[in-house]
């Protein structure tokens, strides 16, 4: 008779549990992307898809992507979510501050996921309760500053003057400089602002920088920078400067050196909250999950051509070195 009990309520839980991907297999959900065309040329897209695979869902079985391809200042233009809304999307993914507001602006009731590395104030109440329809992920890229900072100061032990390469029209940039200029008075080098607001601003910032005549380059990723990134490398290269950039795509690229946390991991991550979301989870009790690991990444090639000795004590902290 125990027996018997114990099986009627593992039936009973099991009616009461919330449908799972297989048990909806009828039902395709629609995914919509508010991206620059950057990501979806990247490896990014397809770890976001691998994320919901992870929990069960299939693109092309279970859901389908209903994406608009944002351009270098298009994540401000609120037509873009507005028709994401309108095409009867059940979840909104998207990247940066300005993504967030303008998905936000369209929606007060379809959830919404940021892939964010600047302070998420404008969009939550709080990063633990979000209360609202936005959650996500944050790559903590201010706040990681001072210690990208300190990494730049070790490998090159001769740095007075840098350059500190950003987009002043985003919060996390600037919280970065504030961070970068108390940094440096700690590491004892000064920071010099270098702004770049769009991509017409890059051939004047660098001609500051030659004429600032700094010991290395600071790089803030934004979808400002990372949409010249092959410019800033070739600068930095041309210049013979080392420079200190967030993720380890750049270095991958040819720059001399990165810190900070694994896109592809945060890009997965994020696919497993739409999984969530889609599996009946609310975004306002989904924490915005912060990253638990980070990357130190040095490219060796790129220090011989720079003619620069990383030394030894730094290349024991690195998690991964190109050769």
């Amino acid at each position: 008779m125990r027996a018997l009990i114990v099986f009627a309520a593992a039936v009973l839980s099991l009616v009461a549990t919330p449908l799972t991907a297989e048990a909806q297999a009828g039902k395709v959900y629609r995914v919509g992307t508010l991206f620059p065309p950057v990501i979806h040329k990247t490896f990014r897209i397809e770890v976001f898809k691998q994320g919901l695979r992870d929990l069960g869902y299939v693109e092309g079985e279970n859901y389908v992507l209903e994406s608009r391809l944002t351009g270098k200042q298009d994540f401000y233009r609120p037509g873009l979510a507005k028709e994401l809304v309108s095409s009867g999307v059940d979840v909104i993914v998207t990247s940066e501050i300005a993504g967030g507001r303008a998905a936000k602006e369209a929606t007060e009731t379809i959830p919404i996921v940021v892939l964010n590395c600047d302070p998420y104030d404008v969009l939550v109440e709080t990063l633990a309760r979000p209360g609202g329809n936005v959650t996500g992920q944050t790559c903590m890229t201010s706040e990681t500053t001072p210690k990208k900072l300190e990494f730049f100061k070790m490998a090159i032990p001769h740095l007075a003057r840098v350059a500190y390469l950003y987009n002043p029209k985003q919060p996390g940039p600037t919280l970065g400089l504030n961070l970068a200029e108390t940094a440096g008075r700690s590491l004892g080098f000064t920071v010099h602002p270098i702004e770049v607001s769009d991509a017409g601003d890059f051939e004047q910032a660098f001609a500051k920088i030659t004429g600032a005549q700094v010991d290395g380059i600071f790089v803030y990723h934004d979808f400002v920078t990372a949409g010249e990134r092959p410019r800033i490398i070739e600068f930095a290269a041309q210049s013979k400067l080392p420079a200190m950039y967030g993720f380890g795509s750049w270095v991958r690229a040819g720059g001399l050196m990165s810190y900070g946390t694994n896109l592809a991991a945060m890009y997965r991550r994020a696919g497993r909250q739409v999984a969530k979301i889609l599996g009946g989870e609310t975004p306002a009790n989904m924490p915005v999950e912060q990253p638990t690991t980070f990357e130190f990444i040095v490219n060796l090639k790129t220090a011989k051509a720079l003619g620069i000795t990383i030394p030894q004590s730094v290349l024991l902290r690195v998690d991964e070195v190109i050769e």
